[in-house]
């Protein structure tokens, strides 16, 4: 039996606020770790529990409302599926074939933008940037376009960005930018210059393509914009969170890439929080969940559950090298919406993270408070330092 949030309307009005201040710590606080799920001071109900995680994501018994975090949109969710289906399978395609044509400039991007010092997390997000930003936007897109995207990634992506604007100018921006957004895929249609069948040119071209001619602009700039915080934003903060903890555990440097990313995902997943409501009544892991409720499935603290892992708080990249305990780990969702970008995305972290500790000496600098709450969660501030390694004289 989950515990109750008690009775009252004004505790529960105080633990609304305190989670809107600051969820990871409520939902932290909350957990005692003997109930996969509770009713939360909140008033929502909370997931920390594998098993009903999964129930909740994958939706197989199709007891919650259908949705998908990457395709909302203002006005809902963007469709129909196969159009989603669509824009996912051709993006994976044209960033894999960037990746893999491109993966010999790895090196030197890790030696112009990171060494000697990197500013993180903005040093992950910027080097992501720069690989991928013919993937974004092709090299012949309007001048206008490109900064229109810089402006995004500065004001929005960056960890902190927001804070760092007013809630005008943020406002002003997104006007703009989205009227210059609106009127390229206009103008891609109009032509239908990069949008035939495996025409396209980058994700832009892609997501015009896939969701077609009826579909709103306004819309389909949304869809592309999820496309830019999931690269540049999402992958650059996990590839921060692997370089910090990597750099702050000297001890683990000679361990395989794909261990230290996938633990630096399982101790600080990027998508933490996912919010789902249910369409009928019915029992969740002993607790009543319906239609009046939200349900928050929180991956940090799946992936942290002392019943379903060794050590859970601690940083050991070697747990990876045995059986992998699936059911507990889950960075990119689960279900028919898992993120269409989770293969590529670890190939890219992995060759990063490789390069970083083959080739280079790692030391960290810890400098901010603690993580950038958002929809993502990102680093808080610090400082790596790479100093090359010196090759053994050839005798």
């Amino acid at each position: 039996m989950a515990r109750s949030a008690g009775e009252g309307a004004p505790r529960q009005r105080h633990g609304a606020a305190a989670h809107r201040r600051d969820p990871l710590a409520f939902l932290t606080a909350e957990f005692d770790e003997a109930h996969d799920v509770w009713r939360s001071a909140s008033g929502r109900l909370c997931v920390a529990g594998p098993a009903a995680a999964r129930e909740v994501l994958g939706n197989r018994r199709g007891t919650f409302v259908e949705t998908s975090d990457f395709f909302h949109t203002r006005n809902g969710v963007f469709g129909p599926r196969s159009a989603q289906i669509d824009i996912g399978r051709a993006a994976r395609a044209l960033i894999r074939g960037h990746l893999d044509a491109r993966r010999a400039d790895l090196p030197r991007l890790v030696r112009e933008r990171l060494a000697p010092v990197g500013n993180w997390p903005d040093a992950g997000n910027l080097l992501v940037h720069e690989h991928l930003r013919e993937v974004l936007l092709c090299p012949d897109a309007p001048a206008e376009l490109r900064e229109t995207i810089d402006g995004i990634i500065t004001r929005a992506v960056l960890a902190g960005a927001r804070g760092r604007h007013s809630a005008l100018s943020r406002l002003v921006f997104r006007r703009r930018a989205m009227g210059t957004l609106v009127r390229e895929i206009e103008a891609r249609r109009n032509t239908g210059v990069g949008v035939g069948v495996g025409e396209s040119r980058d994700l832009l071209d892609v997501t015009v393509t896939g969701a077609g001619r009826s579909a709103d602009p306004g819309e389909v700039a949304e869809v592309y914009l999820s496309f830019l915080f999931a690269t540049v934003g999402s992958v650059g903060f996990a590839l921060g969170w692997s370089v910090l903890l990597a750099g702050t555990h000297p001890d683990t440097w000679g361990e395989e890439p794909g261990w230290i990313v996938r633990e630096a995902l399982r101790l600080w997943p990027v998508a933490w929080l996912f919010t789902r409501t249910p369409g009928v009544e019915h029992d969740l892991a002993g607790v009543t969940a319906g239609p009046r409720d939200a349900v928050d499935v929180c991956l940090y603290l799946v992936h942290r559950h002392p019943r379903h892992w060794e050590h859970p708080e601690e940083f050991v990249p070697r747990r990876w090298a045995g059986a992998v305990p699936d059911p507990a780990f889950m960075p990119f969702g689960v279900g028919p919406h898992t993120c269409a970008g989770a293969s590529v995305t670890m190939t890219l972290l992995e060759d990063l993270i490789r390069i970083i500790t083959r080739d280079w000496r790692l030391s960290v600098t810890e400098g901010g408070d603690g993580p950038h709450l958002g929809p993502a969660l990102a680093p808080p501030q610090f400082t790596a330092e790479l100093v090359g390694r010196v090759a053994p004289e050839r005798r």
